[in-house]
């Protein structure tokens, strides 16, 4: 008997191991805005891990668009991906256990604008020792929030219809990006992503 194996989207099940250590993280701090200026080193772990995969998942988001893009910097980024998908600035990410909602690129609307837990990132990896109060958890949850909605970008036709399997436990995109749930590939449900 022979196993029979698919394509697993490497940045999707980087993401969802991600968000299983936020759930874990969830146990320890409560998601409340009273604790948004937390700080600690698992704190920092993720989002410095958000952040480099972020920065990767938007390069290949951009190559994807133009094969033969050379963006490298957020700003590179923006230019790139708002010009082939505007809404992304106002895509929203919900978090339904903890009543949060998070518009981690809603710094993009502006032309020079550049995510506040972007900055947070930077400052954090490269000057940890004078900005480590940086890594904070509302930096960390807009950061995982930053990396769920790129990586939905980058897989945009399986997004689509449904095809990103397993779905995410906590993560989840507000009404106007949602288009309902569907059994996916080895029935499995996967949801439906509505990306202009």
């Amino acid at each position: 008997m022979g196993i029979h194996a698919q394509k697993v989207e490497p940045h999707w099940s980087y993401l969802l191991a991600i968000e299983h250590d936020l759930e874990v993280l969830s146990r320890f701090v409560e998601f409340d805005e009273r604790n948004f200026g937390a700080f600690g080193i698992e704190i920092a772990r993720l989002l410095l891990a958000c952040g480099a995969e972020t920065d990767v998942v938007c390069k290949q988001a951009c190559i994807k668009l133009n094969a033969a893009s050379k963006a490298a910097t957020i700003t590179a980024y923006r230019k790139a991906l708002v010009a082939a998908y505007p809404t992304i600035p106002s895509f929203e990410v919900t978090i339904p256990r903890f009543g949060l909602s998070l518009h981690p690129w809603d710094e993009w609307r502006r032309p020079n604008g550049v995510p506040f837990w972007w900055t947070a990132y930077n400052k954090t990896k490269h000057q940890r020792h004078s900005e480590y109060q940086r890594a904070n958890l509302k930096n960390a949850l807009n950061a995982v929030a930053g990396l769920f909605v790129m990586v939905l970008y980058l897989y945009r036709d399986k997004a689509t219809f449904g095809q990103l399997v397993p779905r995410p436990l906590m993560l989840r995109v507000s009404d106007a990006q949602f288009g309902g749930t569907t059994v996916g590939l080895n029935h499995e449900v996967g949801e439906n992503y509505l990306l202009p």
